[in-house]
């Protein structure tokens, strides 16, 4: 089974994707990390393939464009590994302009200069509130006196509000510094090392996708930052290459359940602890795949480690 890794391919399958703004597919995507951002080439321990001109930083400058043509979306509804509380649902509600929270330690000066514009939209983030709740689950807005809560990631946490770098930083490359027409939402994952929590996180919202909502979860399927050999194709274990691989194949079973169970046990393989001491950057495939639980699911790009998938196709 061959699936998109270079350029020309992900265009290809980019290109394939229907349009169908009436019912918008979900996606899970690699967010990266800040060195897709770096203004020039740095000394970083990430490798290449997550720099500012490696194969993420392509993808996503073609992704973005692409989404916007294909589906033209009304609003954007966002998940990041980078923001996680326990049980309650946190919906960004930060009106005419969406802050930006840095959260993230011991870059240099130019990392917390960073500017991307957008604004929220309340009524869109009462609308996600009002589906959690439909679905049985607690969720409320979260505005801009307020911290967020546990960014998950840096140590110590970064208080305040905004939109943490799993979101700015990719969409910088996707959309540009500014978008002013559409507004964007962030939506908290659960701490929780349970798929199918996750699963229902991404579920309860699946209606948006028929509101003209693209739904955009995420992560990177390899995310270890005490073994950062594991970050590049390279010099990664088997086991967790192999893992990696597997992520694609499970994710492109025909058969529902036979797909969900595949995307679960996942967590189970050989590879996974060595690929994530903890959950939170592989969960948000699981949120992606509830948000488009109905339909097909195509393997937009294979990159590894950071591998983009729409599902509900």
């Amino acid at each position: 089974m061959s699936f998109p890794k270079t350029q020309s391919e992900w265009r290809t399958a980019l290109d394939a994707l229907p349009s169908t703004p009436d019912k918008i597919p979900a996606f899970f995507f690699g967010h990266g990390s800040p060195a897709l951002i770096a203004r020039q080439v740095t000394n970083s321990s990430m490798p290449s393939v997550m720099g500012q001109e490696g194969d993420l930083a392509k993808f996503l400058r073609d992704f973005g464009p692409a989404l916007r043509a294909k589906y033209k979306p009304k609003g954007i509804v966002v998940f990041s590994a980078h923001w996680e509380t326990i049980g309650i649902r946190h919906v960004t509600d930060y009106g005419d302009r969406n802050p930006l929270l840095m959260d993230y330690f011991g870059f240099e000066p130019y990392f917390y200069q960073q500017n991307f514009e957008s604004k929220g939209n309340r009524a869109l983030a009462e609308r996600i509130v009002q589906l959690y709740k439909e679905a049985g689950k607690e969720a409320k807005l979260s505005g801009v006196r307020e911290n967020r809560g546990w960014d998950g990631r840096t140590s110590p946490p970064r208080q305040g509000p905004g939109l943490d770098h799993g979101v700015f930083v990719p969409f910088k490359l996707m959309f540009g510094d500014k978008v002013d027409d559409v507004p964007i939402v962030q939506v908290s994952i659960e701490r929780s090392s349970d798929p199918e929590r996750h699963w229902a996180v991404g579920k309860a919202l699946s209606k948006l996708r028929e509101e003209g909502i693209l739904i955009l979860a995420g992560g990177l399927t390899v995310h270890n930052l005490h073994d950062r050999k594991q970050f590049s194709e390279k010099s990664a274990s088997h086991n967790v290459i192999v893992f990696d691989q597997a992520i694609t194949v499970a994710a492109s079973k025909s058969q529902f359940d036979e797909r969900k169970q595949s995307l679960f046990d996942l967590m189970k393989h050989d590879g996974f602890a060595q690929a994530h001491p903890s959950a939170e950057h592989f969960v948000p495939l699981y949120v992606g795949a509830g948000a488009g639980e109905e339909g097909d699911v195509q393997v937009i790009s294979a990159i590894y480690s950071a591998p983009t998938i729409a599902f509900g196709i």
